[in-house]
């Protein structure tokens, strides 16, 4: 077909500048005639070239076959799919304090004479911590003592006068005011006494509150005020900390989505809410900023209801053990609550899933018309990201079923064309033979070598 187009162009081309050069009835000198030749030579080089490649390509296409569109296989592992027993695990950004936040503060107005702790040492409750200059306060104490004496003296003169007219009153040798004179005097002395013996209780815890002491033992933070300054009740009256430290609070932030996951974990795995007892029973390990694990293990306290307006996430909190004061309050840790394992989960590497134009999506084995392996894309709906043996894997909730073969790797070579992507079986370039990158750990004999691959 190609030859047959070029013999008719030719001559026609030839015709053509032979009736030009007649019209004009010119003779055609050496130069004109020798680039009208060079024109058509390149002319007839051009289409010769051109039969030639799509002459090879013809051939390619015929023996690739359908579907093979001049891409070669790709050379991919897979995995088949089987449901799992996972770990249910989710991990937090969390910063310790202490259970209890006590605040050491002054409850009267005065000098403070001395500190008697170490500062960032371990105190113990109603351990003695300052002292504030106790004599104005042992003087009103001594004030507030000789007030009741007195009331009690003037009372007892009242009880005696009143003894005395009661029985003339019976025989009306008094008149009524009188009698009635001497038992106000009697009551008014007992109330003046016990109005002297609350003053005397106020001077006495006044004196007390001199010495500043410990409400809770744990360790005490820097002190606020030094020797020498003035101390008074009110908004400056913080003196310093002390917090307990065993056992410790890991307060960190849980999403919207997460929150419904947790509770869906620690529950029973199909509600959407979970009570407190089922809360509690969810342990929890930290991990520490250099990467190591703390030894205890601690469990979740609560999870807030309510959302925090200011950081638009639930508040929660994990009670930990720390009987050696490893943790101390205001750490940065990660915060991992486990629960027990979900059975019966699809489960596929992460390097598996892919994104594309409709969502995610993974690449499962099929068979072209001809009987040749070919891949699919399956669009899937992911749920939590788990590492599962050393691995980071996809937890599927819809779109592969037990029985599939997915596509781990390789993927970056399959070019999606309709009807499959033409594919080859095996271990890519560089791979241990199992899907897996080299040097990965290998099953022993006779236990479950994880996902299988097709050869």
């Amino acid at each position: 077909m190609y030859y047959a187009a070029l013999q008719e162009i030719l001559p026609r081309r030839l015709l053509t500048m032979s009736s030009v050069n007649t019209k004009r009835h010119v003779p055609l000198d050496v130069a004109d005639r020798r680039a009208g030749w060079v024109r058509a030579l390149t002319l007839v080089a051009t289409i010769a070239a051109t039969i030639a490649v799509l002459s090879a390509c013809d051939r390619n296409g015929q023996a690739q076959g359908p579907g093979g569109g001049g891409m070669p296989p790709a050379l991919v592992a897979v995995q088949t799919v089987k449901p799992v027993s996972v770990p249910v695990r989710f991990e937090f950004v969390g910063q310790t304090a202490g259970s209890k936040e006590a605040e050491v503060r002054a409850r009267v107005q005065g000098i403070l004479e001395r500190r008697t702790y170490q500062e960032g040492g371990r105190v113990k409750a109603g351990q003695l911590l300052f002292v504030i200059d106790p004599k104005p306060y042992a003087a009103q104490l001594q004030a507030a003592e000789a007030d009741l004496a007195r009331a009690e003296a003037q009372s007892a003169q009242a009880s005696r006068n009143f003894e005395r007219v009661k029985p003339l009153a019976g025989s009306k040798a008094i008149s009524q005011r009188d009698y009635d004179e001497a038992v106000s005097a009697a009551e008014t002395g007992a109330a003046a006494v016990k109005q002297a013996q609350a003053r005397l209780t106020e001077a006495r815890l006044n004196l007390g509150y001199t010495s500043v002491t410990a409400p809770v033992g744990g360790l005490a933070s820097r002190a606020l005020k030094s020797e020498g300054s003035l101390v008074s009740p009110g908004e400056a009256s913080l003196l310093t900390t002390v917090s307990q430290v065993d056992p410790l609070y890991v307060n960190f932030g849980v999403s919207e989505a997460e929150q419904r996951l947790v509770l869906k974990a620690i529950g029973s795995l199909s509600a959407t809410a979970a009570s407190p007892k089922d809360v509690k029973a969810a342990t929890v390990t930290l991990k520490l900023s250099d990467g190591t694990v703390y030894p205890h293990q601690g469990r979740l306290a609560f999870i807030d209801p309510r959302v925090n307006t200011q950081t638009g996430s639930f508040d929660a909190r994990a009670e930990v053990p720390n009987p050696d004061g490893a943790l101390r309050p205001g750490q940065f840790v990660r915060a991992v609550i486990e629960s027990a394992p979900r059975p019966d989960v699809i489960v596929v590497p992460q390097r598996a899933v892919m994104d594309g134009p409709q969502g995610k999506f993974v690449y499962v084995t099929g068979k072209s018309p001809d009987g040749k392996d070919v891949a699919l894309p399956r669009p899937v709906t992911v749920g939590e990201w788990i590492d599962l043996d050393g691995q980071p894997q996809w937890i599927i909730e819809k779109g592969l079923a037990a029985g599939d073969v997915v596509i781990v790797d390789g993927t970056a070579k399959i070019f999606p064309i309709p009807g499959g992507a033409p594919i080859m079986l095996g271990p890519p370039p560089g791979m241990d033979g199992k899907g897996g990158p080299p040097g990965a750990a290998k099953a022993a004999p006779g236990k479950d070598a994880g996902p299988t691959q097709k050869k």
